[in-house]
């Protein structure tokens, strides 16, 4: 898993091991949901006399506790913990963060942090840099991809089993303060220190952009953060520049974030006074309706929304307003299911409650929020059971039924349940996905690989602009059997028959990330689309998108 120093998950990538995280898209959906702002919140209740009655006995529990338990206790820790044992008698979305981890949970949906500007991974209980970001101090102060940093400031950080969190404190700070680094660098045989002036590193929730052909645009986006539409505009603006006629728009492992970015985002696509979403909470204090009301910069070619089980909250806002006002084809898989609205509700010690008030609606009545049974191990297995139950591999019947039956603005039938239903269903390609494959991914060999063959064959390859090294370059079978030595030093037991069927992907992973190495995403994705059968799949159905952007069902 590749992170930034602000906490940003990154390398989502279909079709690759590291992609398919499924505790990784639940905790952020969970996390991150719906957030609407709320400058003002007074607390107010149904029942007082309930309130302070029970508001006394939890605090009389803690002061007995505190003063005659037989031992020691952390009362703050034991009152957190209550706080959260409570809230699951809720729903899954409602969720309490202490003071010392709203940091953390802030900076996935900020615009910007202050750090030194690194993307890195944790492997071996070191920390690898994957890359200096582009423009930020660590590039400018020579840090490379595959530096270990094993110093920050003097004290040892490699062997320490040190987690995200503890990088995130060690490399954030204000912006002019200073860093410095002991890193240890191939080729050298001394350690380097190398001093970091911390500035403001911005960071993007639009992975990718770009024209697939002269015709096809495409935009990533791996969540609705604080700046998100904006970056969504510019792409569009620039993919309609270099001639944009038909658009794909990736939300696939996009777990959700702020909700008016995701109905900024649909109003680009959807013209008229059309409905993008509507709330329901109790009585009337949060329910709203909310309309397309401005002139987007894409509203009538033919659009399609790549969508997986970890398209979550806003993501499923997108699409469905986009499906039930006929504007797009949905491609891919039945998206998370979260339906709910949190508003975010500051408390007196810096932690923070984030409180469902309310229900989000497709324009059809959908809601999109899976059932649940107040059990949240078994909400939170969900995902994990499609994948059982077989769903990843063809629809589930269950869902298509008459009582989740809903109507589209032009008669189409879509269905509620749970999700986002795809228009175009794609089963997840598991041939290729082997253990062997699975090993090299969580023994950092392919990343390894390439970030070695990237620094040594630097001069030659950064010659080459993208469009030849993706003409031109070839993962050599001498390459993919360095690849197999490397692993088994490493200690992975080569599986000849699990190796031939992941030799194509390999080799089309190694040659994404020497890519990504080179060009960033721009090279990255293009590559890693070669084999995207979702991605390929969409492609071939542009003549139904056109369909319905020219008014057919």
């Amino acid at each position: 898993m590749e992170n930034t120093e602000h906490g940003e998950e990154r390398g989502k990538v279909r079709n690759s091991p590291f992609q398919i995280k499924l505790p990784l898209f639940i905790s952020l959906a969970l996390v991150v949901g719906v957030l609407i702002g709320a400058t003002t919140f007074s607390p107010s209740t149904n029942n007082p006399q309930g309130t302070a009655k029970s508001y006394l006995k939890f605090r009389d529990i803690l002061s007995y506790i505190d003063r005659d338990y037989v031992d020691t206790v952390d009362i703050e820790e034991l009152a957190d913990y209550g706080i959260t044992k409570m809230l699951e008698k809720l729903d899954p979305h409602t969720s309490y963060i202490p003071a010392d981890e709203m940091a953390m949970a802030r900076s996935y949906l900020e615009g910007d942090f202050e750090g030194i500007g690194v993307e890195f991974n944790i492997f071996k209980d070191t920390i690898y840099v994957i890359s200096p970001l582009s423009g930020g101090p660590s590039e400018a102060a020579g840090i490379q991809a595959g530096d270990k940093i094993v110093k920050v400031d003097g004290e040892t950080v490699a062997g320490i089993e040190i987690n995200n969190e503890g990088v995130f404190k060690r490399l954030r700070g204000p912006k002019g303060s200073k860093v410095n680094l002991g890193i240890i660098r191939k080729g050298n045989k001394k350690p380097l220190s190398i001093t970091i002036v911390r500035s403001k590193i911005p960071t993007y929730s639009v992975d990718v952009s770009y024209m697939v052909n002269d015709k096809v645009g495409y935009i990533k986006v791996s969540r609705f953060s604080a700046t998100t539409f904006e970056e969504f505009k510019k792409a569009l603006t620039e993919l309609k520049q270099k001639g944009m006629q038909q658009l794909v728009l990736d939300l696939r492992g996009n777990p959700g974030g702020y909700m008016d970015h995701a109905i900024r985002m649909a109003d680009e696509l959807i013209a008229g006074e059309k409905m993008i979403v509507y709330t329901d909470g109790k009585g009337e204090k949060y329910d709203s309706e909310t309309f397309a009301n401005t002139k987007g910069d894409f509203e009538k070619g033919p659009v399609i929304v790549l969508l997986d089980e970890g398209s979550a909250s806003a993501s499923e806002i997108v699409a469905g307003a986009l499906q039930d006002n006929d504007r797009a084809l949905i491609v891919g898989r039945r998206s998370f299911g979260k339906g709910l609205v949190q508003m975010p509700i500051p408390l007196n010690d810096g932690s923070e409650l984030r409180l469902t008030i309310s229900r989000y609606y497709t324009p059809s009545g959908r809601s999109i929020q899976k059932p649940y049974t107040g059990k949240p191990e078994e909400y939170q297995q969900d995902i994990l059971n499609r994948y059982e139950n077989g769903e990843y591999f063809h629809p589930d019947s269950s869902l298509f039924v008459d009582s989740l039956k809903y109507k589209t603005a032009k008669g189409r039938a879509v269905y509620g349940g749970g999700g986002i239903m795809p228009d175009v269903f794609v089963p997840r390609d598991t041939m290729a996905l082997t253990q062997y494959l699975s090993q090299l991914y969580n023994n950092n060999i392919l990343r390894e690989y390439s970030l070695n063959y990237y620094r040594d064959n630097r001069k030659a390859l950064e010659k080459m602009t993208f469009d030849k090294f993706n003409k031109d370059f070839v993962v050599s079978d001498k390459m993919l059997q360095d690849i197999v030595q490397m692993a088994t030093k490493a200690g992975v037991e080569y599986n000849a028959a699990e190796y031939n069927r992941s030799k194509e992907l390999i080799r089309n992973n190694l040659k994404a990330f020497i890519a990504r190495s080179l060009y960033g995403n721009k090279g990255f994705f293009p590559v890693l689309h070669e084999q995207d059968e979702e991605f390929q799949k969409a492609l071939k159905h542009f003549n139904q998108a056109q369909r319905l952007a020219k008014g057919g069902a």
